[in-house]
């Protein structure tokens, strides 16, 4: 299996960033409507379940990224 290549990391790192923003922006909504406090619709987004394992894949691509720019540089 191929490495990916910078150009394909950064593309999945900005969709999937995308996609945990508009994640985060539904859970938001969905809390406001319920008029929730602030403090409780934070408490949902740090312990949501696939927000939490997105921001892990997240921070593994750009380590992955950083890895591949740096073996790029002389």
């Amino acid at each position: 299996m191929l490495s990916p290549t910078e150009e394909e990391l950064e593309e999945s790192i900005k969709e999937l960033t995308k996609y945990k923003n508009r994640l985060e922006k539904e859970v938001v909504t969905i809390s406001n409507k319920l008029k929730m406090p602030q403090k409780k619709i934070n408490a949902i987004i740090n312990s949501h379940k696939e927000l939490n394992q997105i921001k892990i894949i997240l921070s593994k691509l750009n380590e992955q990224k950083e890895n591949v720019t740096s073996s790029l540089m002389p």
